[in-house]
């Protein structure tokens, strides 16, 4: 069977037993403070299985994309090495939400297996949960029992808490899980040990495929379990994996998932998969990096220097480092492949046909960029060589500095040291990794307390927000949180005016009052569908009926931002073209930042166009039209733009300003007409990656504030040019009188070069046919030092000028070294100002001929004078 018709039959399978295919979820995760990417195909349903969303099916079926490099599910450095491990990968899922549980669950996947896809029984394996004292959890005997009318006794096989005891996290929903096992291994393997042996071993032949779980326990802060009161089914199924069983192969990079995409790695660089061992893993490691670079850029997340955008741009970097090293590749490359991903996968994950021109770009700008690294890497590692003679070990300092400072590999940098006949201090640069992973565990560490119930409650919070800034609220639960050694409190109420950050717009701040205390809330976030309230302190009385207030000066220019934003929008795709699509947004009291698709850089005349027709819309006083629970196809129609990485439901809320121009799906928060936001004003466009623009702008009153200030600008420039009428042309006049007087002190001190160099050339000594110049000269600044000592270098074909000045009280240094002497000694001047520069508490360099340094010591200059003609084989005074 083809990949294509395994995953067809898994959908069609399911859909027969009455469950309802859904689509992936985003790669990417937005509202889930615990999760940066989906890494498993239960996240989408997390608010379920947390009791903060009903179902809106029972039974549900779908293929995943998930992404696992970071935190608990850390796959990356075995990527490649190994047949089965990947970063991105299809998870197969079937799901049920209070409805059948175990029996059935073992039921459907037998039957999937054995008579769909018609595995050989005598290969498959299952385990159940074998109990736990800690948690005195018995053994899962209902599974056990459930699997006996499937499967001989003997190949059920009772398993650790470790391996079969599923955990969303160190608190929340989990239970028991049942895993299947397939024995690929040869026949001759088989007959000499007994699969039974290998489960779990990680046998690279012997392998989970699929796994089962039951959850029915929430494990609370303390570590105590409580039964949960619905039952659950989350079963994942690895897609490569079963392709590879099911295709008769080894190696899921065997299967036709990745061998098109090998083959063609294999053209690009002039390879032959299977022929050598180091260029294999090379191809494994590309194939599978382009898949989870491509689809996380398509579902919004762009490589950055953080967060996220730091584990997509790392995944990349990987790809690229590889090419390079074991595939010769010296020029972007990992680009040229996405013609092939966008083939296979487009009918399953339309995103990635429809922002392909995007990620190629984006891609390909980020391969230019990392592979300026690696050659700036090499030569710092070469100029470290070269300074420090008779080297046998590079420091694990060093190491760490080229890859935390310069992002380049320490396995890279092993390979140039091993060229050098050298070792690398790996203690060292351990070390200092540990202790950077241990900085960055610190700041992202959190620890939250169990919910503490005030108010019991099945509903979910009203959220009230969108038609009052103020209403009367009854606390459901609180818990508490410490982050970053701070401590705070999450409460969430029955009912709120508070918007909770999400769609690029913050969240809310205000109070809580009750007859006794009244509290700030100084955030508002939403975390797994709960609108929580952050407070710094708890009420006293929690059980109180509160007044819910919004600060509503924030709201109101928040609102105002917000609202341009989608005029904005709309004027960009006028001005610029329909291409141009939402990426990314930040939309607060002060400002509104957009990320938006667009290949070039915005011109003068573009921003003003766009700033006319948005400022056109405010002035024209347009209504707010919003609609709640518009079937999304209906929205569509209507001509809102469904954006990429984000999931949306059924039914969703349109917000337009005249639906001829502005159309969006929002949950956001807008002014009732236009007019209400003012002004528009845009103060800043720039790229944040290839094909990405950013805008940022400012309504209102803080548009007006940033024109007074303008204007209070042009009247200090007008009062310092003393122009009454053009200041333009006053500037002008001024500016072309700044460049001659700068002529004019340019020749000034040119001849003042010339005539101290002729002053110097009288006391030149000479030894071994080598002029020597060796001068402190009085109160003169670097680039004077640099003038003489170049006006000195036409005198002599073989000659040194070291001159040393204290200028307003910083010492500086100035070696030049003829061409001829550098050719014939191999010295150079920059390797030796560099040394000397330490003596002045300085720093400096340049040409092998011509190099100088400043400090801030100057009573070292003598020492760094001496120094440096100490260094040529030269001492001072010289007698001639």
């Amino acid at each position: 069977m083809k990949s294509s018709e395994i995953r067809k039959s898994f959908l069609d399978f399911f859909r027969n037993k009455q469950h309802t295919t859904v689509s992936s979820a985003p790669i990417v995760v937005k509202d889930d403070p615990t999760l940066m990417f989906t890494n498993a195909g239960m996240n989408q349903f997390k608010d379920i299985f947390l009791g903060n969303e009903t179902a809106k099916y029972n039974r549900v079926a779908d293929t995943q994309k998930c992404l696992r490099v970071s935190g608990k599910h850390n796959d990356l450095e075995e990527v490649g090495y190994d047949t089965y491990h990947h970063t991105m990968f299809e998870m197969l899922g079937n799901w049920s939400f209070g409805d059948y549980f175990k029996n059935e669950a073992i039921e459907f996947a037998w039957e999937y297996l054995t008579k769909v896809v018609k595995i050989d029984k005598s290969r498959l394996y299952v385990t159940v949960f074998g109990g736990d004292e800690q948690d005195n959890l018995q053994k899962d005997n209902d599974a056990s029992n459930y699997w006996k009318n499937h499967i001989e006794e003997s190949r059920i096989l009772a398993g650790s808490k470790k391996d079969n005891f599923w955990e969303m996290g160190d608190t929340g929903p989990c239970g028991p899980c049942s895993e299947i096992h397939v024995d690929i291994r040869d026949d001759s393997e088989r007959n000499i040990t007994d699969g039974a042996l290998l489960v779990n071993k990680d046998h690279p032949e012997v392998i989970e495929i699929w796994n089962l779980v039951f959850i029915e326990f929430n494990r609370m802060a303390d570590g105590s379990l409580k039964k949960l009161p619905a039952q659950h089914v989350d079963t994942g199924m690895g897609f490569e994996r079963l392709t590879m069983v099911l295709q008769n192969k080894k190696s899921n990079y065997d299967t036709d998932i990745f061998q098109p995409l090998i083959q063609e790695i294999a053209r690009i660089t002039n390879s032959h998969y299977g022929d050598d061992k180091k260029k294999d893993i090379a191809m494994r490691v590309i194939a599978d990096h382009l898949r989870a670079v491509s689809f996380t850029i398509a579902d919004g997340q762009l490589p950055g220097n953080t967060g996220a955008g730091y584990v997509i741009r790392r995944i990349l970097r990987r790809a690229v480092r590889y090419g390079f090293t074991f595939l010769a590749v010296e020029e972007p490359f990992v680009y040229k492949l996405l013609p092939v991903l966008v083939s296979q996968l487009s009918d399953t994950f339309p995103e990635i046909k429809h922002q392909q021109e995007l990620v190629t770009k984006v891609i390909f700008e980020e391969e230019q960029s990392f592979l300026r690294t690696l050659s700036h890497g090499i030569k710092r590692f070469e100029t470290y060589t070269e300074q420090h003679t008779n080297l046998k070990i590079i420091d694990g300092t060093f190491a760490f500095e080229l890859f935390d400072t310069y992002g380049f590999p320490v396995d890279l940098t092993k390979i140039l040291a091993r060229e050098k006949g050298l070792d690398v201090d790996m203690t060292g640069f351990q070390k200092h990794l540990e202790e950077q992973k241990n900085r960055s565990r610190n700041a992202a560490s959190v620890a939250a307390g169990d919910w503490v119930i005030v108010n019991e409650t099945n509903q979910p919070t009203s959220f009230l927000g969108y038609t009052h800034l103020e209403a009367q609220a009854r606390i459901v639960k609180y818990r508490e949180v410490e982050s970053k050694k701070k401590k705070h409190f999450e409460i969430v109420l029955d009912q709120t005016p508070f918007y909770a950050e999400s769609g690029g717009q913050v969240g809310d701040v205000g109070v809580l009052m009750s007859e006794h205390e009244e509290i700030a809330i100084i955030n508002t976030i939403k975390e797994n569908n709960l609108i929580v309230h952050l407070s710094a302190q708890l009420p006293e009385k929690p059980e109180m009926e509160f007044t819910a207030k919004v600060n509503s000066e924030n709201r109101l220019r928040t609102a105002n931002n917000h609202s341009a934003t989608h005029l904005m929008h709309a004027a960009l795709r006028q001005v610029l073209g329909t291409h141009v699509e939402q990426k990314g947004s930040l939309v607060d009291a002060d400002r509104l930042r957009f990320d938006f698709s667009h290949f070039g850089k915005m011109t003068k005349e573009e921003i003003k166009a766009v700033e006319r027709i948005v400022n056109d819309r405010i002035r024209a006083n347009i209504s707010n039209e919003t609609l709640e629970n518009v079937p999304i196809d209906e929205a569509k129609q209507m001509g809102a733009m469904a954006l990429f990485g984000e999931k949306y439901g059924e039914k969703v809320r349109v917000v337009s300003f005249d639906r001829s121009y502005s159309v969006e799906l929002c949950g956001g928060t807008h002014v009732r007409s236009t007019g209400q936001i003012g002004l528009f004003k845009i103060v800043s466009e720039g790229a944040i990656a290839s094909g990405v623009r950013r805008l940022e702008a400012i309504t209102g009153s803080i548009a007006e504030q940033f024109v007074d200030e303008i204007q209070d600008k042009l009247d200090q420039i007008r009062e310092i040019v003393k122009s009454t009428g053009d200041i333009v042309k006053g500037v002008a006049q001024l500016n072309q009188q700044l460049i001659k007087a700068n002529r004019e002190n340019e020749d000034l001190l040119t001849e003042k070069a010339e005539t101290e160099s002729t002053r110097l050339l009288q006391m030149v000594k000479e030894i071994d046919g080598v002029k020597l110049v060796f001068e402190k000269i009085a109160d003169a600044s670097m680039d004077q030092l640099k003038q003489i000592a170049t006006a000195l270098r036409s005198k002599a074909e073989r000659m040194i000028v070291v001159l040393g000045s204290v200028s307003q009280d910083k010492p500086v240094l100035c070696l030049m070294i003829t061409d001829q002497l550098v050719k014939e000694k191999s010295w150079n001047a920059s390797n030796l100002i560099r040394e000397a520069a330490r003596m002045i508490q300085g720093g400096g360099g340049g040409q092998p001929t011509l190099a100088a340094a400043g400090g801030k010591n100057a009573e070292g200059l003598d020492d760094a004078m001496d120094h440096i003609i100490t260094q040529l084989g030269f001492y001072w005074p010289i007698e001639s």
